[in-house]
Formats: structure tokens, sequence, C-alpha cells
């Protein structure tokens, strides 16, 4: 018994060493040789964590929220982490496009709208001290919708599509069901009225009609939020109301909302008055929603309300052969106060760069309206938190105090337009160029801090004439310091431990 134990137990430790081996030769070599594995797959996680670096402020949760055959919305998310607020508040970022000939329907939102006009041609109808207000807009102009207040869309644009760049800004009261809550007044099965919740009676007694006539308007639009308004499509409701003069326009409301003047007969003054006044109230809130107070005559047309800006016509704050940009802010445009959203516009000839800077008062989102280029980001500890290419449509973040610079692609020239968390006037902090704050500081105190001579951080920090947008690297003139003398200052230890250091006591 005690052999045949020994035997099986060699045997089985053969059998073991049989598989360590087959095991090793599959896998192609030893444990620190493979792919997966060992130092190499250590390299290749590295890579892939990088990658993940890339894009790390790129927003990319993007939801359609309307699509029909006349036109489509879509929305980026804002903030950071899956909309998670970093620093300020979370903007989120609209298109609309929309067919010749169509009407984004009468709504209102729990979020205030700040419409840029990309391209094309629009007519915007919408509440201004409860009065109906259309305004033409064109390609460039900026225009404010506050939270709550009724509007609509036309695309005015002779066979040419809409495209509209938002900002959506939820205010403290929004419902907390997303990025933000339509109420849409015109509709029918699709989308479906707010009007429509009410009570058939109800809504028979404010407009004045029979529950036949009000089933009728409520059933018959089906097209979605965004309808045609051509001449070949059926006539609805609203094709019908657009497709009027104003005066006749007008008078259509009137009929639409009769308000009753008299109660029967039968009842007591006293319930006469109360009748009166709850239809009168009704009927007016119905009726304010979409038009506003009554109008009178063609001089309506003729009321203003707060203008809009065109960011095209606007003379540049900054410009020079490498590029131009300008910044709106309330002090420009008093809507966005109460919005506290400011805007800005940059173009960058090819090759060049927006130097490195900080923005100090706001969060910064970007959309790439026009060719291409690279966002680089960094963190509070000096490292690098994205390096990212981006195209036309694309839409990044950059949280305020963060440095970042944008550099266009040598392919042409790149223009990106944003929204800043706040409407006052941006003092951006550039950390390159002949107007930085390194240049402005540079002392013995500055030099101390890099670990190199006074004499050495003059030579460096003088070498770049210009100031805001800067050249290409091959445009550089000749008498620039080397990559060597830059990477002293640089990559010096000293310097590397004093930022690390600054970075991990927060």
């Amino acid at each position: 018994m005690g052999t045949k134990r020994k035997v099986l137990l060699l045997l089985l430790v053969v059998m073991m060493m049989c598989y360590t081996v087959l095991g090793m030769v599959s896998s192609g070599g030893y444990e620190g040789d493979r792919g997966g594995g060992g130092r190499r797959g250590e390299e290749e996680r590295e890579e892939e964590e990088e990658e993940g670096k890339q894009d790390l402020f790129l927003l990319q949760d993007v939801k359609h929220v309307v699509k029909t055959d006349a036109g489509d919305m879509k929305v980026v998310r804002g903030g950071f982490g899956g909309g998670k607020r970093v620093l300020e508040k979370a903007l989120h970022v609209g298109f609309i496009t929309m067919e010749p000939k169509s009407l984004f329907i009468p709504q209102y939102l729990d979020s205030n709208l700040i419409l840029f006009i990309h391209r094309g041609e629009a007519k915007v109808g919408s509440i201004h001290k409860d009065e109906l207000v259309e305004k033409q807009l064109k390609s460039g102009d900026v225009y404010r919708i506050g939270a709550g207040s009724a509007f609509y869309l036309v695309n005015i644009g002779e066979g040419q599509r809409l495209h509209i760049i938002c900002s959506i800004d939820k205010t403290d009261s929004s419902f907390g069901w997303g990025t933000f809550q339509s109420f849409f007044i015109g509709g029918g099965r699709n989308p479906i009225s707010i009007i429509a919740g009410f009570d058939p009676l109800t809504l028979s007694t404010a407009l004045n009609v029979s529950v036949p006539e009000v089933k009728d308007i409520l059933t018959r639009q089906r097209s979605g939020p965004i309808i045609h308004l051509a001449d070949t499509q059926p006539q609805g409701v609203w094709t019908q109301f657009m497709q009027q003069k104003p005066h006749e326009r007008l008078q259509h409301l009137k009929r639409m909302v009769q308000f009753h003047e008299e109660a029967t007969k039968e009842e007591s003054e006293e319930s006469e008055e109360e009748e009166e006044d709850w239809s009168v109230r009704l009927g007016k809130l119905l009726y304010h929603s979409v038009f506003g107070n009554e109008p009178n005559g063609e001089e309506d047309n003729k009321r203003k309300a707060s203008d809009s800006y065109n960011l095209y016509d606007r003379k540049p704050d900054f410009k020079n052969r490498y590029g131009w940009s300008l910044a709106l802010d309330h002090s420009d445009y008093s809507p966005l106060r109460h919005s506290d959203v400011g805007l800005y516009l940059v173009n960058l000839t090819a090759g060049s760069m927006l130097a490195p800077h900080v923005n100090p008062t706001a969060t910064e989102y970007g959309i790439v309206l026009r060719g291409s280029g690279t966002v680089q980001v960094v963190f509070p500890n000096g490292t690098l938190a994205m390096n990212a290419k981006v195209s036309e449509g694309d839409v990044f973040l950059v949280p305020r105090y963060f440095p970042f610079c944008q550099i266009a692609s040598r392919s042409g020239p790149f223009e990106f337009f944003g929204f800043t968390t706040s409407s006052r006037k941006n003092r951006p902090q550039f950390l390159a160029g002949a107007n930085s704050i390194l240049h402005t500081m540079k002392g013995p105190e500055f030099a101390a801090a890099f670990g190199v001579s006074e004499e050495r951080l003059h030579k460096i920090l003088d070498a770049q004439r210009e100031t805001v947008i800067l050249p290409s690297a091959s445009a550089a003139s000749p008498d620039k310091v080397t990559e060597e003398e830059v990477e002293v200052v640089v990559k010096t230890g000293r310097m590397q431990r004093v930022i690390r250091s600054f970075g991990d006591g927060f």
C-alpha cells in the first residue's frame, strides 16, 4: 500500500509539471513576456488610461429630444462626470436644425435659452411684457428667451436649412426630469398640448366654443414638435395661422379666444360676476400663454422687445495676423444678465494658437463651428488632463481655473464659439506671450521658483513678442530660444515639486 501511494503521488507531481510546461508553451513565453500581463500589460493599461484622458472634457452625452421630417433637436448634456456639477452650474448645449418653411410649434421651457443663429434666417415669436413680439434673426444673431416665456420658431430662409446653437440654463425652479422640460402649447396627438389636460367642458367654457370643436382642434396635429409649413403639406391649424397676414392673424386670435362678457340672465348678479371672472381669468391665461395681451392692430408689430445682438457685426476685441477673438457680456447685451451667461467667438488661422491661459471667472463650453484643431487642458497638479483633436460639431468643456489652450490644425482656419457660466466681463490670465502673467511678474522671485537665473528667465519670456494669439512653430522668429533652454525651465525638478506640492495640498 505504501509503494502504491508513492507511485500515485509521483504521477500526480509529473502531471502537474507537464500541465505547467504546456501552459507556458501555449502562451508563447513566460508570464513576464505575455501581451496581456507583466510589464507589457502594464504599459498597455497605461496607454489605455492615457487614451481615456484624451477626451476627458469632450462632452459626448448626446440625446435627440425632437426628430421629425421637418427638423430635429439634440442636446449635449453639460457638466462633468455624467452631468454632475463641477465648480460651476452646468449648462447644456442644444442644436436645432429646421428644414425650409418649417415651424417649431409654440411652447415654453423650465429653462433659459440663449439662441445663436449659426446659419440661415429665423423668425422668433415670443412674449415680452405680456405682448406677442416677432423678430427676424439672421446668421450671427444672439437672442435670449427666458424660462416660462412662450415662443415659437419659423425657418424663413428661402430654400435654406436653419441651424441654431443654444445654451440651456436650468433655473432654480426647474424640474429634475433631465436637461430641460418642454411644455407644448400648440399640439394635438403628437405632441400633446398642455391645454388638452383640462377637462373638455372647462375648455369649452373658457374658449366659448363647443366641446366637439375643442376636441377637433386638440387632435389634428400628429406631425411632431417641428412641422412643415409648405403649401404641399396638409394645412393644419398652426400652418393656416402662420400663413395669414398680420391683421388677419389678429382677427383669427380674437375669434379663437372669445371671452364671456355676460353671463346668463337667469343667474344672480353675484354668480354672473364670479362666472365671468373665472372664464376671463382662464381664457386670458390660455391666450396670454400663447399670444400675450390682445393686440391693437398692426401697431403691435412695431413694439419692441429686447433687441438681438449680432456677433458677426461686432468688431473683434483682439486681432492680429494669426486670428481674432471677441467676447459678449451683459454690458454689451443686457439680457445676458438674467441668465448670467456670456458668449465668445474665436477664429484662428492655420497652425496658430490661442495662448495657454486661465479663465478665473467662469467655466467655458466650446463648440467647433469650422475647421479642426486641438484642445489641451491641464490639471491643477501640473499634469495634462486632455489633449483632444476636435472638429466641426464637437463640444468641449474647460472648468474654471484650469489652464488650457486651443491650436488650429495646419490644414485651415479653426473657428469655435461658446458659452461661459458668467455674464460678467472676462479677464483671462495668459500664461504665455508678451502679455502673460509670467512676463508681467518676471523677477528674482519667479527665477527662484523656476530654479534658473534671472537672465535666463528673461531670455525665455522675452522671446515671444506676440500676445493672445500666437503663430505656429514654422512662423516663429529666428531668434527664438532653443527647445533645450525651455526644457531646463519647464522640467526642472524643483518646479515639478512646487507644482505637485500645491496640487496635493488641496
